[in-house]
């Protein structure tokens, strides 16, 4: 068993394991008794699928990853390409996702299902590439979220690297943010109250920077502490990357209207290798891995403006649900209760406009 470090220069396109797999594969490390049991979580990012070949992640999966013993009181859903209506304009079929999650969150409200109310916040997507038409898109969402919709995830990651681009969601030009277009549909995003999620590789982080200025009334969250690439050419060269990403984590910190996920750090994209292991890392290795990304935001923008994240079940890929939270329960051993309060939960309350228990 290697520990966790650099890429090795070589990618393996091992994205996505089918969950049977990985359940064998987690299973091979005794799980983890939950750290801190008491402490209210708000899971602000996760996900609900149905495709190959990333399988299927509906709520039983979900619930069985949230069974291992933290206080999960509530949960968001992230955008992921699910269940899109068939047959719709290709702007609207993403309307159909929002339908499909809040379906699911008011099964999680019915309280049949237990206690945590699953996906009380949805981040949904829609085309800002379409100017300022996508405001009918948004208020679509709006009327079949339940009230739910809070954000909406419009993903950038573009990268001229094929190992990189096998990482990405969606195709996309280089500087998308960039695009008048683009901004001409971004600007419907605050005219109804929804705030944007920013999901884009740490080389692209000068545009996400420059939006924030541009816009500095809408509300914004950093996805995935920024999107550090470890694979393909950024291999090996974590040192020299930290340095320059910690640059603009710096520079974003400044925008008031932005807050940050800390998290994602299971993808495989970040070059840890992890899902290449015979076993999983434990919880005090993944937080030595980890201190690198998130200490650096918490400096910068300050716990009230920081949340951890799971982003389940693409971080499952390297660890367990317990032994990431108990990641980050190491990571702030040393932070005040009222600092651990906020990035736990309260950050993700506020920014998501959830009710907490």
């Amino acid at each position: 068993m290697r520990p966790i470090g650099d890429a090795k220069g070589e990618y393996r396109g091992v994205i996505h394991r089918d969950p049977a797999t990985l359940a064998r594969w987690l299973s091979t490390r005794p799980p983890e008794p939950a750290l801190e049991p008491a402490l209210p979580i708000v899971d602000p990012h996760h996900h609900f699928w149905d495709t190959p070949p990333r399988g299927r992640y509906f709520l039983p999966d979900l619930l069985a990853d949230l069974a291992g013993g933290h206080n999960i009181v509530a949960t968001v859903f992230l955008e992921c390409q699910a269940m899109y209506r068939k047959g719709a304009p290709p702007e609207m079929a993403p309307v159909g996702e929002v339908e499909f999650v809040n379906g699911i969150a008011a099964m999680g409200a019915s309280g049949n299902y237990g206690p945590v109310r699953v996906a009380e916040a949805i981040a949904g997507y829609a085309d800002l590439g379409i100017g300022a038409r996508v405001s009918e898109v948004l208020q679509a969402e709006l009327a079949v979220s339940g009230g739910r919709l809070r954000s909406i995830r419009h993903g950038v990651c573009w990268d001229p690297d094929e190992a990189v681009r096998r990482h990405a969601s969606r195709p996309v030009p280089a500087h998308r943010l960039r695009e008048a277009t683009f901004r001409e549909g971004f600007a419907e995003l605050a005219k109804l109250g929804l705030g944007f999620e920013s999901w884009q590789y740490h080389p692209q982080l000068p545009d996400a920077i420059d939006l924030a200025r541009t816009f500095p009334e809408t509300r914004i969250v950093l996805n995935h502490v920024g999107g550090v690439l470890g694979v393909g050419p950024y291999a090996g060269r974590r040192a020299e990357i930290l340095a320059g990403w910690r640059r603009d984590i710096g520079e974003l910190a400044k925008c008031p209207n932005v807050v940050v996920k800390l998290g994602g750090l299971g993808m495989t994209s970040f070059g840890f290798d992890c899902h290449e292991r015979d076993l999983p890392p434990g919880s005090e290795e993944l937080a030595a891995a980890w201190r690198p990304y998130i200490e650096p935001c918490i400096e910068a923008f300050g716990a009230a403006r920081c949340m951890f994240e799971s982003n389940f079940p693409p971080d499952k890929q390297s660890c367990g649900y317990t032994e990431l939270w108990n990641a980050f329960k190491r990571l702030s051993a040393g932070a005040s209760a009222g600092e651990k309060h906020a990035l736990f939960a309260g950050t993700a309350a506020r920014f998501y406009g959830l009710a907490m228990l």
